[in-house]
């Protein structure tokens, strides 16, 4: 663990952090990472697609820097044990300090506490530092969703990814 890993704390969501969230949402999102279109659909509150309880904080000296949504994948009982990861950001600020991996730590030991037995994951071809993030701590791919967006003009391929605990 590296002197940055360190500095960086993950705890549960509290209703507490719903601007810091929010704020951390509406500059995350560009043409690499996920659909530049997307802060043009965010609410008022970030909790508004999702509780506090679907959701990992990560702080970086204190200060609120990234999240990670951690969700049932399926709502009936046949898909129990898999979970998904919808959604994860680092403040632009914060990125390279070890928040991600500090974030994904965190997810497996809480996917484990859950008992789940797999977690999954969707990420644009093009984000190859997510994808290094994700291979980095056992995710695979599963299928590939050849041309599944245009941005910015160009097709871009989404990725399925999962680790198995």
């Amino acid at each position: 663990m590296s002197a940055e890993d360190q500095r960086v704390t993950v705890r549960r969501a509290v209703e507490e952090d719903d601007a810091a969230l929010l704020a951390i949402e509406r500059v995350a999102w560009d043409a690499t990472s996920g659909f530049p279109s997307y802060s043009e659909t965010l609410q008022d509150t970030f909790f508004t697609r999702s509780g506090p309880d679907a959701h990992l904080v990560a702080e970086y000296d204190g200060k609120v820097v990234g999240y990670l949504r951690l969700q049932d994948k399926y709502p009936f009982p046949e898909g129990a044990g898999v979970l998904a990861i919808n959604g994860l950001a680092v403040a632009p600020k914060a990125r390279r300090l070890g928040v991600a991996n500090a974030l994904m730590i965190a997810t497996t030991d809480e996917a484990r506490r859950r008992g789940a037995r797999k977690i999954t994951l969707h990420v644009h071809g093009v984000n190859a530092p997510a994808r290094s993030l994700y291979e980095r701590h056992g995710y695979v791919v599963e299928g590939i969703h050849t041309a599944e967006f245009v941005i910015e003009g160009a097709p871009v391929d989404a990725l399925d990814m999962a680790k198995f605990l």
